[in-house]
């Protein structure tokens, strides 16, 4: 389980393809000062598992599900990723219940900067709209955001200047993708009251 709250900006490093997978090699100091095999790292949004550390770096296997329903599968080497490690028990839940199980990918529509922030609008994929609500959390990337202004087939989010200086969301110019995942409360919620 993750926060939504990115530790660092990271950089690809290699990205081995596979038939029906690939190989993912991380750049990211903060979230390898501690990495074990085994261990969960979100990038950009995505769980994934740590199969081995060296130095600044860790890789980890992306199989074909993720490829196909996240943006990793566009990732090459020199690629910035938003990191971060798995929250310990112990930890301040700074953002939401975040899991790291995209459910779909948006692509950013616009961006309107203002002095201090930016509203920024993605799209989104059909059947998610029904999760995301104003005031609401999302995980754009897997930086835990509150929704400002939605409708049927889109979404606006406010970045603050940190968020537009320490992670990816300040370099997503429109048409670029991004990974999307809904408050899983919602998911529960929705399944709870069709059963009853």
């Amino acid at each position: 389980m993750f926060t939504g709250i990115v530790e660092e900006l990271g950089e690809v490093v290699a990205v081995e393809p596979h038939a029906d997978a690939a190989r993912l090699t991380v750049r990211g100091k903060k979230v390898t000062s501690d990495a074990a095999h085994g261990d969960s790292i979100a990038v950009n949004g995505v769980c994934l598992t740590v199969a081995d550390v060296t130095d600044d770096a860790f890789t980890a296997d992306v199989m074909r599900e993720t490829l196909v329903r996240s943006s990793l599968g566009a990732l090459v080497p020199g690629s910035p990723v938003n990191l971060e490690r798995a929250v310990r028990a112990d930890q301040r839940l700074g953002g939401h219940i975040v899991q790291g199980h995209v459910d779909g990918t948006g692509v950013v529509l616009s961006r309107e900067p203002a002095e201090h922030w930016e509203v920024v609008r993605l799209s989104l994929p059909e059947g998610l709209g029904r999760y995301v609500v104003e005031k609401g959390s999302i995980t754009v990337d897997g930086v835990s955001l509150t929704v400002v202004e939605v409708d049927d087939v889109s979404f606006a989010v406010s970045l603050i200047p940190t968020t537009l200086a320490l992670t990816t969301l300040g370099r997503k110019q429109p048409g670029d993708p991004v990974n999307l995942e809904v408050d899983v409360i919602a998911k529960y919620v929705e399944k709870l009251v069709k059963q009853s």
